[in-house]
């Protein structure tokens, strides 16, 4: 099997630079990461998936390469904006999408609006309802307080927390971490991972959770279950799958919340399984 060709590419949307990985043709499938990563998160995961589909992975606004605005407020609606300008500026209307971490609740914000633009959901280990654990409390009061915001993203915070969301560690190389940290340098662009985090109202997650059964397409959920980030990752995928009878659910015992780094191998293979089945399905 010849080798798929990642490419890495930027498009404009309205007065934002959205940077991008993507491989493979077919039906898209979209991957959304979360804080405080980038499309570099699904490097190696994307490769199975671009087999069967064409895959697009970005880089959100205020994260990785793409555009980092001083002077705008990224709240949900900025983020769903951002998202139908992108895929209107690659060419693509409906989509498989598979979220993580803070790209849970982005995307699953602009699923619930327009679902029919949604073939295939996946989720892995990310936000979905209100009532947020006391871990992720404690993390949203850091970003907001003065004598504490400034470390959380800084290039020690970082590195804490790639490393409190990995138990492989060796994983964890000069490579991955200064894959993480280089986008935030300077320290203005820094700034815009507590934007991602105060901008967004928690009230959406209310929106989000009210909506979640009106989705009737397939959904997959694989989570790692030694999450110290989201350490209630299990109970919110129970509560998904009773919500959405139709999810299957896999959990990786012994891996972290950054699972895309812990096992990429397992992560990529189980959701390429995932989206080849539209092709038996005759989806």
């Amino acid at each position: 099997m010849n080798t798929l060709e990642v490419r890495e590419r930027d498009v404009s949307v309205g007065d934002l630079t959205i940077h991008y990985r993507e491989a493979g043709e077919g039906p898209a499938v979209l991957l959304l990461h979360g804080w405080p990563t980038s499309s570099y998160l699904w490097r190696e995961v994307l490769v199975p998936i671009a087999r069967t589909h064409r895959v697009l992975a970005p880089d959100l606004p205020g994260f990785g390469a793409s555009s980092k605005p001083r002077d705008r407020r990224y709240t949900f609606g900025f983020y769903r904006d951002a998202l139908d300008g992108f895929l209107r500026a690659v060419g693509v209307d409906d989509v498989g999408l598979v979220v993580h971490d803070l790209g849970g609740p982005v995307g699953l914000s602009w699923a619930v609006r327009q679902p029919s633009r949604v073939r295939r959901l996946a989720l892995l280990n990310t936000l979905v309802f209100p009532r947020p654990s006391l871990a992720l409390l404690a993390f949203l009061f850091a970003c907001r307080a003065p004598l504490v915001r400034g470390r959380m993203i800084s290039a020690e915070g970082l590195r804490f927390a790639m490393r409190l969301g990995m138990t492989r560690r060796e994983r964890l190389t000069p490579e991955v971490l200064d894959a993480v940290q280089a986008p935030f340098r300077d320290p203005e662009d820094a700034r815009s991972l507590l934007r991602a985090v105060n901008h967004l109202s928690p009230l959406e997650l209310v929106v989000i959770a009210r909506r979640l059964a009106n989705l009737t397409m397939p959904v997959r959920v694989v989570y790692g279950a030694r999450d110290r980030i989201l350490p209630d990752v299990a109970r919110t995928m129970a509560k998904v799958k009773r919500v959405l009878p139709q999810a299957q659910v896999t959990e990786l015992p012994g891996v972290g919340h950054f699972l895309q780094e812990d096992a990429p191998e397992e992560v990529g293979a189980l959701l390429a399984e995932f989206f080849a089945q539209e092709a038996t399905a005759g989806a």
